[in-house]
């Protein structure tokens, strides 16, 4: 978006319940709209954000010839509890009794959404669920929780259940952060800086290919070397970043699966099955998070879903294509295709 963004908007329910059974007194949902919601309110996306940014930080997808074109729908970019604009430990009160801060699941997320949909903003069904990495999995939980709430979901980069190496990886950046000695074993006394920025090393790692160092593509992003471009770029990503918001997220990717409720039971091939809303289950090619072999699998349950796979060196991000016109443009076509069909 280069236009200046709409107003954030936020949507409070009160005593709503988390899956873990805890009742908090109010949660919060942040969001904002873009386009216009057309007279039969059919033309709504949902577009939920990722790990460690807020809607704003990707944003730059939404507008006029992007993958979502807020000339032709209403789109509806909404923070996960977590993030540090929604309901999160930056903004909330520890549990008195434990001393820990509320746990969120993609369960908890999809449930306030659906309510920020139907009964705030009237739309009975979604024309399309977008999501990307984390984004995602709380679109495949929108088409298994409420199948005749969406007709299409879009999702690149992610998988209905973490898989046990994604889960690895995030523990180790678990353990990473709380190395930290501002750690005391339950929170931060201070700013963890050291932790945050080993943290975005390994975070560096990960999020792109080998093939994404291997070719010096950061060259072409304007870094002579390796070590500026690592500098400049992944020791601040996470800098700014509340340290519990990122514990929160990653708990609550760690524990993602959209079987693991009481409708499904653990039956992750039911909860796969459940989803009826045209499906487009894409993988980029070398993305280390989100394997391609775990989406095609996923894909094959569905029962109106279709795998797609972007080739790219860009890893994991891939699937938010701000430097690679090459991938938006594929994501882009795929969009629309999956919005005429």
């Amino acid at each position: 978006m280069t236009d200046p963004l709409p107003q954030l908007q936020h949507y409070d329910i009160a005593d709503f319940v988390l899956q873990s059974g805890e009742v908090l007194p109010k949660a919060t949902l942040a969001y904002r709209t873009y386009g216009t919601l057309n007279d039969n309110r059919s033309n709504a996306i949902l577009y939920p954000t990722s790990y460690g940014v807020v809607d704003a930080d990707v944003a730059w997808l939404i507008g006029p010839g992007r993958v979502l074109d807020p000339s032709k729908y209403f789109i509806v970019a909404v923070n996960m509890f977590g993030n540090g604009a929604s309901s999160s430990p930056s903004n909330m009160e520890r549990n008195p009794e434990t001393g820990l801060f509320a746990r969120f699941s993609h369960v908890d997320n999809v449930t306030a959404q659906h309510q920020l949909i139907t009964q705030h903003l009237g739309i009975d069904q979604l024309a399309l669920a977008y999501g990307w990495s984390m984004g995602a999995q709380q679109a495949l939980h929108w088409g298994a929780l409420f199948p005749d709430a969406v007709a299409r979901i879009f999702t690149i980069c992610g998988t209905a259940k973490t898989s046990v190496h994604n889960w690895v990886f995030l523990d180790s950046l678990r353990a990473t952060l709380t190395t930290d000695p501002a750690w005391d074993g339950q929170a931060f006394s201070a700013h963890p800086d050291r932790g945050l920025r080993a943290f975005g090393r390994v975070y560096a790692g990960w999020a792109l290919s080998q093939a994404f160092y291997r070719e010096r593509v950061y060259e072409s992003l304007g870094y002579d070397d390796i070590e500026t471009y690592l500098a400049e770029t992944w020791d601040k990503t996470f800098l700014h970043r509340d340290p519990h918001n990122l514990l929160s997220l990653l708990d609550t990717w760690q524990r993602c699966d959209i079987s693991d409720n009481d409708r499904f039971n653990g039956d992750l091939r039911a909860a796969l099955g459940a989803i009826t809303a045209r499906t487009v289950h894409m993988a980029a090619s070398t993305d280390l998070y989100f394997r391609a072999r775990d989406i095609k699998a996923e894909a094959e349950h569905m029962s109106n879903g279709q795998y797609a796979e972007l080739t790219t060196v860009w890893g994991h991000r891939g699937g938010n294509p701000q430097q690679s016109p090459e991938d938006e443009t594929v994501l882009r076509s795929t969009v629309q295709r999956l919005l005429e069909a």
